[in-house]
Formats: structure tokens, C-alpha cells, sequence
């Protein structure tokens, strides 16, 4: 056999290998579309559901149309939603405002400190984390029932603010050990203070890690149910996870009205997700100081 009929068989292999792997990488990549597509699916439906059911005319409706807004007009006119809704709106935004401001620094010297203090810091934290929350309602109760903050918006807001925190911490630590220390040595080198470099080079190049410790303190306390249900007692004070409650009736449920409720608090949750979805980045900042 002449080496020109072997090259040309080798050229000939090669050539069909090549053109088989795209059809192989395509076919790899339709299968992760469909898996996809399909968990994707799965979660919607539910969602979907409750959309659909919230759009339906109510019971002893007069209304012949198949979609119609009349359960959202009658919780907002004839119910206490809006009270309930600028309740969880205002806790919600002190837990997230206060998390932040305290997770910040701490997880800072939590990241960056390196002695037994920091170090009992952190285990304390992890402790603590790992402790269900409802193992401190009833000591909690009894504590706030003595100091007069049951039944009280500033004392749920301090139990969400507590339960938030080790974890926030935690989470921005995580995030402050990406950014290279070598950044802050630049800018102490250039006369910088240790405050002024935390915030102006740490803080400013972790944006995502303080939006992602915003939204865990965001749905912490604006899902909760069971503190809310334990400590508040008056329909004035009622967050919207305890007001929906209020819609279910012992013989019958006027299902529309509460699905309506439902879609309301789904709102800002995925307003939120939608409105910052474009400040996340991937991608770090460790070549800053090439060249140097």
C-alpha cells in the first residue's frame, strides 16, 4: 500500500470523525434544552395555576367573562390587603437595611481577620446558623410579651433581623474572600485607610455579594409565616402571609379572592429578581493589579 493511499485514508477518518462530533455535541446539547424545558415546566405549572384561578370571576359572580380582574379590585376595596402588604413591605425593607449594614462590616472582619477571636466569631456563627427557629419562638414570646413587643411590627422585625444575620454574615465573608487583599495593600500603599479601603475598593467591587444578601433577607422575611403567626394578633398589625389566612371560611373558600392574594405576594419577590437580575456578574476582579 503507497503512502499516498494511507494519508488519504487517514485524511478520510479524520474528516468523518470531525463531522460526526457537532451532530454529537448538538444532540448533547438538545437533551440539556429538554431536561431544562422540563424542570422549567414542572415549577410554572403550579404558578400558572394560580395565576389562571386568580383571573376567574368569584363566587356569586354576575361577570359572563372567562378572565377578569374582579377578585383583585374586591381584595384591595372590600379587605385590609393594602394595610397588610405596606406591613410586609415595611418590615421586610428594615430586616433588609439593617442585615446589610451589619453583615457588611462583620463579614469583613470576619474575611480579612486572623486570631482566635475571629475564628470563635465564626464558630459562634455557625452554631448559631444551624439552629431551627422555631426553637426560640416560645423564649422569644415570653421575652416580648414582658417588654410589650407582641403584637408588634418592630418585634417581628427584630426576630427576622436576628435570624438573617449569621447567615448574612456568612455570605458576605464568602464573597469578601474572592476580592484579592492585594487591592487594599494598593490603596493603603497610596495612603488609604483601612475604613476608606472597605469602602471604597471592598464594597464597591461586591455589589453582587450585598444584592445576594439583600434578596436571602428580602424572602426570609417576606415568606414567613410561622413568627408572624405567633406574634401578631390584631388585623391591623397582620403581615400578608397572616391576612390570607383570613380568607379561608370553615364550610366554604372563595378560592378567587384568595389566589388573588396570592399573585400579590408573588409580585415583589419576582419584581425584585427582574429589576436586579442585571447587577449580578460573573466574572472577578483579580487581574486588577496586573502589571503592577
Amino acid at each position: 500500500m503507497s503512502t499516498e493511499t494511507v494519508s488519504h485514508r487517514l485524511v478520510t477518518v479524520t474528516a468523518t470523525t470531525t463531522a460526526k462530533r457537532p451532530d454529537q455535541s448538538l444532540r448533547g446539547q438538545w437533551w440539556r434544552f429538554l431536561l431544562v424545558l422540563t424542570i422549567t415546566l414542572v415549577v410554572l405549572v403550579p404558578i400558572a395555576a394560580v395565576v389562571m384561578l386568580s383571573l376567574q370571576p368569584a363566587l356569586g359572580s354576575t361577570s359572563t367573562a372567562s378572565f377578569t380582574l374582579e377578585n383583585f379590585a374586591t381584595v384591595f376595596a372590600e379587605t385590609n390587603v393594602s394595610a397588610w402588604m405596606m406591613n410586609s413591605l415595611s418590615v421586610t425593607l428594615v430586616t433588609v437595611l439593617i442585615s446589610v449594614l451589619v453583615a457588611a462590616p462583620a463579614g469583613y472582619v470576619l474575611s480579612r481577620g486572623r486570631n482566635r477571636l475571629v475564628s470563635g466569631f465564626s464558630l459562634v456563627l455557625f452554631v448559631v446558623q444551624s439552629l431551627p427557629v422555631v426553637t426560640a419562638v416560645i423564649p422569644l414570646f415570653i421575652l416580648f410579651a414582658k417588654i410589650q413587643l407582641v403584637d408588634s411590627l418592630a418585634g417581628i422585625t427584630i426576630i427576622y433581623v436576628g435570624s438573617t444575620m449569621s447567615v448574612a454574615i456568612w455570605m458576605m465573608a464568602a464573597y469578601f474572600d474572592s476580592i484579592p487583599i492585594t487591592l487594599e495593600e494598593a490603596a493603603w500603599m497610596d495612603g488609604c485607610s483601612v475604613f476608606g479601603s472597605f469602602t471604597r475598593i471592598v464594597l464597591r467591587n461586591s455589589l453582587p455579594g450585598v444584592l445576594s444578601t439583600a434578596i436571602f433577607s428580602f424572602l426570609l422575611a417576606w415568606n414567613d409565616y410561622l413568627i408572624a403567626v405567633v406574634f401578631l394578633r390584631s388585623n391591623e398589625s397582620f403581615t400578608l402571609q397572616i391576612g390570607l389566612q383570613t380568607f379561608f371560611q370553615q364550610n366554604a373558600t372563595n378560592w378567587g379572592l384568595v389566589m388573588a392574594v396570592a399573585v400579590i405576594m408573588m409580585l415583589p419577590p419576582v419584581l425584585l429578581f427582574a429589576f436586579l437580575n442585571k447587577y449580578f456578574s460573573v466574572g472577578g476582579i483579580g487581574g486588577s493589579l496586573a502589571g503592577r
